[in-house]
């Protein structure tokens, strides 16, 4: 484990599966997606089990990215993928999300503290709003100011750097990347720090990926939640 960097200054955290629990709304909606989307791909049938193997693997990553992989024309991704934000959007309607334990107190103390925090997301703009509704954190006395998603960043999602370096440039929060803090429970939140330069950088064991995935990836820590972040930051052990 590295030293804990003393400027934090921005505070770059992921959603579902870090800030947010899901309870594998993911892995439904895109099981939904891939047959309304009239794909092809049924519901238990090899294929399913093989997309959905790369579909747990990339957590994390801009969902159209992961649809592009998956099948090939962007006809056939740009439909799957409107597909899924429709099932994923309407399960999170039916209240099946909820804060990760501690996720608000943790986001209020460093927003307290002086930091400014910044939420991010693979998933698109609409299905982050309604993440944020569902949620009650779009209301005024939610210490956020930016939220962003793939699409709000130039359309590259994780693993590429550019939703971190964009909250660095329009927060305006910190003088050098080094001052940024990067948060996640996939190795594609880990690598999208590292590329950003990040001075930390750490997996959370509350989503889709371990210990070995976030080392692998260039985690700086690891932490059972983002519940003790504060405490890491303030230099408690």
């Amino acid at each position: 484990m590295t030293d804990i960097p003393q400027d934090i200054r921005l505070v770059v955290l992921d959603m579902a599966g870090t800030t947010v629990a899901d309870g594998g709304l993911v892995e439904r909606a895109f099981a939904a997606a891939a047959a309304a989307a009239e794909l092809g791909v049924e519901t238990g049938s090899p294929e399913h089990t093989e997309h959905l193997a790369y579909v747990r693997a990339t957590m994390g990553e801009s969902k159209i990215s992961v649809f592009r992989h998956l099948f090939g024309t962007e006809e056939r991704a740009q439909r799957a993928n409107a597909a899924f934000e429709k099932a994923y959007g309407e399960l999170v309607d039916g209240g099946l999300v909820a804060p990760v334990p501690g996720a608000r107190e943790a986001i209020e103390e460093l927003a307290g503290s002086g930091r400014t925090v910044v939420l991010t997301t693979g998933f698109a703009r609409v299905t982050q709003d309604a993440v944020l509704d569902a949620l009650g954190w779009r209301d005024s006395s939610f210490p956020v100011p930016l939220t962003l998603c793939p699409a709000d960043a130039g359309g590259r999602g994780r693993p590429y750097p550019d939703m971190v370096l964009a909250a660095f440039v329009r927060t305006g929060a910190a003088d050098d990347v080094r001052q940024v803090a990067v948060v996640g429970d996939t190795s594609y939140d880990v690598l999208s720090g590292v590329r950003a330069g990040a001075g930390l950088v750490a997996g959370v064991r509350t989503g889709a990926h371990g210990d070995a995935e976030f080392r692998a990836a260039g985690a700086t820590h690891v932490l059972d939640s983002v519940a003790g972040l504060p405490a890491l930051l303030s230099g408690a052990r």
